[in-house]
């Protein structure tokens, strides 16, 4: 069965690690007759930057785009979501890592950041993990660009806000079960509808206002978001949104995260409030819009396809990486890779705002990478390629 090689897991950078779990006497493996207890993952980084998770299964789920039953969808078919529509993990002690995209085209945006929170929760409790790195639609929302935001998604900030009143704004009660409500806000809304309602401009404003009190640096989401960073080492894997380049890793792989996370949190209102990070979000060679590694090698002649993968391992090298996965750009193909599998492109398009297509996962093992694709009628019945 082919595979992709990476090599021993480089040390990780000196930082203050955080140890994420101690595993249960339930998580224990067998080797050679001998009982040996699973290591703990432990964080480097504040946003997560640097993740050692021994013998941990890897999932990386690609651009979500709002649409929360191809979330759910790609979730089961990784084996890490029950189907019975409880929302409740069952990977054991897998790491999940979305690349970004969850925000823009959709309308369940914030019910499937309340989903991913939750599953972390009940991931950490088994020995797993849920992570999240940001991408372009995350930035462009906390910097008030709604240009692509669905219509839906509007109501939905208005209709979070009244849910947050409903809990004296606990916030973080209401954010975790917001999955479990959404769906009745949404109804209630539904059924509430009158003909007049697409030209109603009161209606239009007070869902951007919303929207904007959620996601202005400072806002309650807009904090949610700066939980995570843009790029994420795990084990040898590293994972962003459009792709890292040797830039970037000269600057500060956590230098970078923090200062998205610290603009993120900021209040705009302040008058020291930080700028927005542009080496990391801003420019066609930022991290979460390149698009380098992402163009199809049947567009690029001999010396593009040399200098792209000359920086493609420049990067991985001072990264300390192997392999880099990426969404951002969708494929058409399906999940793929190229330049001898050193870059993985795992955005399918799957939401219905973007291509619709069927969802698919990346699956990583020690070192051998494949690609779980669900039968679009029958998401039981998969269908798995392995790649050099």
């Amino acid at each position: 069965m082919a595979s992709l090689c990476l090599n021993s897991l480089l040390p990780l950078p000196p930082s203050h690690p955080q140890k994420l779990l101690e595993p249960s006497s339930s998580l224990l493996s067998t080797s050679s007759s001998n009982e040996v207890a699973l290591k703990p993952i432990v964080i480097n980084g504040d946003p997560p930057t640097f993740v050692s998770a021994p013998s941990r299964r890897i999932i990386a789920v690609g651009d979500l785009h709002g649409d929360l039953s191809k979330a759910r969808d790609a979730l089961q078919i990784a084996g890490v979501l029950s189907s019975d529509g409880k929302d409740q993990w069952v990977g054991e002690d897998t790491v999940v890592v979305q690349v970004g995209d969850i925000l823009d085209r959709g309308e369940d945006e914030i019910a499937i950041l309340s989903l991913l929170r939750l599953l972390d929760e009940q991931a950490k409790a088994n020995g797993g993990a849920v992570f999240q790195v940001n991408g372009n639609h995350e930035t462009m929302n906390v910097e008030g660009d709604f240009r692509y935001v669905d219509t839906r998604a509007f109501d939905e900030c208005i209709d979070f806000l009244d849910y947050l009143e409903d809990y004296a704004q606990d916030y973080d009660k209401a954010f975790k079960n917001w999955i479990f409500e959404s769906k009745q806000f949404k109804e209630d809304r539904k059924s509430s509808l009158t003909y007049w309602d697409q030209w109603n401009i009161v209606k239009r404003q007070k869902g951007v206002i919303a929207r904007s009190v959620l996601f202005r640096p400072g806002g309650r989401l807009a904090c949610e978001l700066s939980r995570h960073g843009v790029i994420l080492r795990v084990n040898n894997w590293v994972f962003c949104h459009g792709g890292l380049l040797p830039h970037h890793v000269a600057y500060g792989v956590e230098r970078i995260n923090r200062e998205v996370s610290t603009w993120m949190k900021s209040s705009s209102e302040d008058e020291d409030s930080p700028e927005m990070p542009f080496i990391a979000t801003r420019g066609y060679d930022s991290v979460v819009w390149s698009r380098l590694y992402s163009r199809e090698t049947s567009d690029l002649n001999e010396y593009q396809i040399e200098q792209a993968s000359k920086i493609l391992r420049d990067s991985l090298e001072a990264v300390g990486a192997k392999a880099m996965v990426v969404g951002h750009t969708p494929q058409l193909s399906g999940v793929n890779c190229e330049y001898g599998c050193g870059i993985w492109r795992v955005d399918v398009g799957m939401s219905s705002g973007v291509l619709d297509s069927r969802p698919e996962v990346l699956e990583i093992r020690g070192d051998k990478a494949r690609v779980i694709r669900s039968n679009r009628d029958t998401l039981h019945e998969l269908q798995v390629a392995d790649y050099i």
